[in-house]
């Protein structure tokens, strides 16, 4: 019978734990696990503790209480009901329902521990203490009871050929009432009755006996409903379980019988890819296979009746599972074989693949252990050096053994990630990147030839595990994230990030096929993972790698979603409010891409005219000054005429309030030193950003950079130049290629060279180049389009009031960007002159 838990020597020889009072106890006959049946009918286990019976003055009752040996918590406190059933199993198991879909367990250590706390409950309960079961598990009628309590026992006809159809119409009258069936049961473990019907079995099968056949199929059936441990021991016995399986063949609501015993025998192979010397462990994983099948495959799918009626065989494969991993885990030659033959080069691939296999369902079969048992086995693993096998494995040529490898990383990773980060930091320090295990695993995901990337999907979210902060360590003397991610950051992210880079070297991705598309996007959202938990050490990468603007590339894509994971992906930098990040958006221009994907999208009212429109009502809302100036000074004309929303409108409105406060610094710093004195705040430094936003005079103002920080104080005005300067002399150095660049340029997304916005609005405007050029604002980036936001209700509901874009030919483009300069010489002079104008405003004053 299965024991408490199948921890390791260490564990099971101490001496005693904590006791009801916190004293040492001298025995470990009360030493029990506590379990409770999930939804899924699966053993959960709650801890170790010792259990004792006492009265309890709240519950009013006595009770059991059941305390952790590891800290004296109480882990179950359960008044000993004098209605409830209580069930004892295989000796070591007290199992019972605490309410109608609440079933406990108590696993005992020892058989004298069991017998004493059963003692206890049937003292409460009135009970001789030699009945497995306490009461009845549903109430009956008094007449039922009247009738139950006149015969004291079930008498069982006598096991003939000749009776079966009488022994099958008693099992079957007796399974509603858990009185008759419990005395069935009893019956039938007593007169040795299961044995008996397996040798009519044999009679009936030579003679072909179809109908006797059948009325053993309903009563073997029957016996399973019993739910009785005692006598699934006896069924699921070496000598008798293959019997019990030809009686279920005979199902009488089929044509035709199953063959389920020519498959177990004949189909279904034991392998031992390591021999197995110890026969009770082999005779243990036999017996657990064909129960399993049993339950799986024999047993019609139970109804909802007749769902609970299968409980204890939900049990009595769980607790085999668990005496299987640990007995395998304590045969230390077993183990020490099977990681030699997996790392050994002479290991043909077959006899390989059969090794991962394997560990992988040995790995499957551990999620049944309890968590420190579960410790044991995963620590048993490391020290046998699963990871450095792994990482063998995973550098071979065989994708099946690689996709079990997987397998196996996963359950380690889920199990416990800084085992994983612990050993891949030290190998850092001996192997080159390209052979890391996490480099290894990323490689993986992104050569996933499935066309649904099922595997890259699966280590992706690995890896997210890997690198998320919220299940790092932290200890007195080192800290997991600053060291694991300085470590991935150094050696890995640059393998990460390779296919994005490489997909996006020019103004539209390289390739741009769904397959592709979908990794990128994978990738995308472990990178905005990273911007959300990772600070600094993505914020570097970001902005040293310039991955922003390569990202943004993707925005150019076929594919709605990749085009909003990039977005997204922006959205989540933005969301941070991080002057670094702001003044490198700034600095290289990258709201050109999102304006254009605005204006390309046209006229449509879909996710992503939203979420821009989110994005930009986000940087209103939260009043980023930086962004807002940057905005309207770059991209107001692309955006006036867009009226169906207020954002627009609320931005500008956001950014003529800056320049008033600028026009009266007196005002400004009042209004700063009544906010300083409402709101204190931990982040002084944005506040001194702030402040030096309004206090700083004209040059600054016109500079790319809306906030200055000290720092940036120092520097020449040479080094900071106005984006219109900038603009313009790379036009004057690109003007030579002006025709390629129209060619390319292409809002529509059509290869006409120029296009044409038009409103159906009321008021109605064809907007031309050549009469919406002129007013340009002239930095880079900065393209003209129609956009306005007028008031919100007028007409968001109408799309014949929402721009649409339409190509035409013999037009200038309207639009220009920073990489494509196309713009003529006439319309760059006029669009100096707003600008210029709102600067001598600013110095009159």
């Amino acid at each position: 019978s299965p024991r408490p838990d199948s921890a390791p020597p260490a564990i099971e020889s101490q001496s005693g734990g904590r006791g009801v009072a916190g004293s040492r106890m001298t025995d470990t006959r009360r030493r029990v696990k506590v379990y409770t049946l999930n939804e899924d009918r699966q053993w959960d286990d709650r801890g170790t503790g010792h259990v004792s019976s006492c009265y309890v003055e709240r519950l009013k009752g006595m009770s059991l209480l059941v305390r952790a040996e590891s800290d004296g918590s109480l882990l179950l406190e359960s008044k000993i009901n004098p209605n409830t059933a209580y069930q004892k199993q295989q000796d070591t198991l007290i199992v019972w329902s605490e309410a109608e879909n609440y079933d406990l367990a108590l696993s005992f250590q020892e058989k004298a521990g069991c017998d004493e706390i059963w003692e206890k409950i049937c003292q409460v309960q009135g009970k001789d203490p030699s009945v497995d079961i306490t009461q009845d598990l549903v109430d009956e009628s008094e007449e039922e009871r009247f009738d139950d309590m006149s015969s004291p026992g079930l008498e069982l006809p006598s096991c003939e050929l000749s009776r079966l159809e009488e022994i099958a119409e008693l099992v079957a009258s007796s399974l509603p009432s858990p009185l008759r069936r419990e005395k069935l049961a009893l019956a039938l473990e007593n007169e040795g009755y299961i044995k008996k019907l397996l040798e009519i079995f044999h009679v009936c099968e030579d003679l072909e006996n179809i109908e006797g056949l059948h009325h053993l199929y309903e009563i073997i059936k029957g016996i399973f409903l019993l739910n009785r441990t005692a006598l699934f021991e006896v069924m699921f016995s070496e000598e008798c379980i293959m019997d019990v399986i030809g009686c279920l063949e005979y199902d009488p609501s089929l044509s035709q019988s199953r063959k389920h015993r020519e498959f177990l025998t004949k189909t279904a192979k034991f392998k031992e890819v390591i021999p197995i010397s110890d026969p009770e462990l082999k005779q243990k994983i036999h017996q657990t296979y064909r129960v399993q099948y049993i339950q799986d495959m024999v047993l019609p799918t139970p109804s909802v009746f007749e769902e609970n009626m299968l409980s204890t065989l939900h049990s009595f494969i769980f607790f085999n599972k668990v005496e299987i991993v640990g007995m395998l885990q304590e045969d230390e030659k077993f183990l020490t074989d099977l990681f030699a033959q997996l790392t050994d080069e002479a290991t043909d691939e077959e006899k390989r693949q059969e090794l991962v296999n394997f560990l992988k369902e040995f790995c499957a079969f551990s999620q049944t252990l309890q968590p420190q048992n579960r410790d044991a086995f995963f620590k048993t693993l490391s020290n046998m050096g699963i990871l450095p096998a792994l990482e063998v494995i995973l550098g071979m040529d065989d994708a099946q053994v690689r996709s079990a490898a997987t397998d196996i990383f996963s359950y380690l990773v889920e199990y416990n990630p800084s085992m994983v980060r612990e050993f891949v930091m030290q190998e850092a320090q001996q192997n080159d990147d390209d052979i890391l295990l996490i480099n290894l695993i990323i490689e993986h995901m992104i050569c996933d030839t499935d066309p649904e990337l099922g595997g890259a999907v699966l280590l992706m979210g690995l890896l997210r595990t890997l690198v998320d902060p919220e299940n790092m360590l932290a200890t007195a003397n080192k800290t997991e994230k600053t060291e694991f991610l300085g470590f991935f950051y150094k050696h890995c992210m640059h393998v990460l990030t390779a296919p994005l880079l490489a997909n996006t070297t020019e103004d539209k991705p390289s390739k741009d096929d769904f397959q592709t598309a979908q990794l990128l996007a994978l990738i995308l959202e472990l990178l905005t993972f990273c911007v959300e938990h990772h600070t600094y050490h993505i914020k570097n990468y970001i902005i040293n790698k310039d991955i922003l603007r390569r990202v943004l590339v993707l925005m150019a894509s076929k594919h709605a979603f990749l085009a909003l994971c990039a977005l997204r992906f922006k959205r989540k930098i933005i969301g941070l409010k991080d002057e670094f990040y702001n003044r490198y958006i700034m600095k290289s221009f990258l709201f050109e891409p999102v304006v254009k994907a605005f204006l390309n999208n046209g006229s449509r009212y879909n996710l992503m005219n939203s979420a821009i429109i989110e994005m930009f009502e986000f940087i209103r809302v939260e009043d980023i000054k930086s962004l807002t100036a940057h905005v309207i000074e770059n991209y107001w004309k692309a955006l006036e005429d867009v009226d169906y929303v207020q954002t627009f409108k609320g931005l500008k409105l956001r950014f003529e309030q800056q320049r008033e406060r600028q026009d009266n610094p007196k005002l400004d710093s009042m209004r700063s030193i009544l906010r300083n004195h409402r709101y204190r705040r931990d982040a002084r430094t944005l506040e001194d950003e702030e402040e030096m936003w309004f206090n700083t005079d004209e040059d600054d103002m016109e500079d790319g950079e809306a906030v200055v920080p000290p720092s940036d104080k120092t520097k020449n005005d040479e080094d900071i130049m106005d984006p219109i300067s900038k603009f313009m002399e790379r036009k004057k150095l690109k003007e030579s290629e002006e025709k390629e660049v129209l060619l390319k340029t292409n809002l529509s997304g059509r290869q006409s060279p120029s296009f044409k916005l038009s409103f159906s609005s009321g008021t109605k405007s064809n907007l031309t180049s050549q009469s919406s050029a002129s007013n340009l604002p002239g930095s880079p980036g900065s393209p003209g389009s129609p956009g306005s936001p007028g008031s919100p209700g007028s007409v968001s509901k109408s799309t014949s009031q929402m721009a649409a874009i339409t190509t035409k030919g013999g037009l200038v483009g309207l639009v220009d960007y920073p990489d494509d300069d196309e713009e003529d010489d006439e319309d760059e002079d006029k669009e100096e002159t707003l600008p210029l104008s709102k600067k001598a405003k600013l110095e009159s004053s």
